[in-house]
């Protein structure tokens, strides 16, 4: 081979490379978060020094389930102390009506940026045209959460995805609910357990999903007739991010449509929770899309 052979081979080497590279992806999470509540077993027990252990993990976001009793002033500190943010927290759907100015007052101590709803109460939902009543609900705490400098949002689980009177219920909520005042938080499991395709969502409704939960599944649950199923909160398929069978390159590429600005690895019951943390947390720090 002579060296104008070589220097061509190697130039179209390159070439191919960096086409390759470009096709894989060269986008990355920049600060991979954690949702409390999975390590929600072991908080109790020495709450700061837990969040410490996250923070050496490698996680520099959390997002709160509950304070576990103390202070927001407290909490705070904490997190300054270890190098974490709070930028979102969930918030019962009881707390939105006259106790909410004090929730709001809470998260600017705390520095959240994002108030989420995980949960629409069962004897609402359940109600006659029930996620239309959630739906105002939320209009109105997303009004005066913007009027605070704050962005409301909800949180799904597999219900929502289960047919009421032929119409899914988180259809409804992204109808009724105007789009500036109420976001998404994707739960990017629940929703695959209850059928349905996320890209096709933020095709749909592009900007409108700031946050997702990022947990995995071994295999996709068994749904009733109806399309949902009383699961609770004991999924036995849930495992690791980049364990199970959740194709996430493909998910994370759709960011920039989605609006994802925050990602919160998520695990309901995992066997040892610092082990499961640290194992999603080493798969997300990784991946590119």
């Amino acid at each position: 081979m002579d060296r104008r052979t070589f220097l061509g081979t190697m130039t179209a080497a390159s070439v191919l490379s960096r086409q390759l590279s470009w096709a894989a992806g060269d986008d990355k999470i920049d600060k991979v978060g954690l949702q409390l509540y999975t390590i929600r077993s072991v908080m109790k027990d020495n709450f700061e020094g837990k969040l410490a252990k996250v923070a050496e993990i490698g996680y520099r976001e959390v997002e709160f389930a509950g304070y576990d009793g103390h202070t927001p002033q407290e909490v705070r500190g904490m997190l300054d102390r270890h190098g974490l943010t709070g930028p979102s927290a969930h918030i019962e759907y009881k707390s939105l009506g006259e106790k909410f100015p004090s929730v709001l007052d809470a998260a600017h101590v705390v520095g959240h940026k994002y108030l989420v709803n995980p949960y629409i109460d069962d004897d609402v939902r359940k109600g006659p045209d029930g996620w239309k009543h959630a739906a105002e609900t939320f209009n109105r705490a997303g009004e005066a959460s913007q009027k605070a400098g704050i962005q409301f949002a909800y949180h799904n689980h597999w219900f929502e995805f289960a047919p009421v009177n032929g119409k899914l219920p988180y259809d409804i909520l992204l109808e009724e609910c105007d789009p500036r005042l109420v976001k998404m938080e994707m739960d990017l499991c629940w929703i695959t357990v209850g059928g349905q395709d996320p890209l096709k969502y933020f095709k749909r409704y592009p900007g409108r999903f700031p946050l997702v939960h990022v947990k995995d599944l071994t295999k996709i649950p068994k749904t009733d007739a109806s399309g949902g199923q009383n699961f609770g909160d004991s999924l036995d398929e849930m495992t690791e991010v980049g364990s199970g069978i959740i194709d996430w390159k493909k998910i994370f590429a759709q960011s920039d449509e989605a609006g994802i600005k925050h990602y919160f690895v998520e695990h309901d019951h995992p066997k040892d929770p610092f082990a499961s943390i640290k194992a999603s947390y080493e798969y997300l720090a990784k991946v590119r899309f």
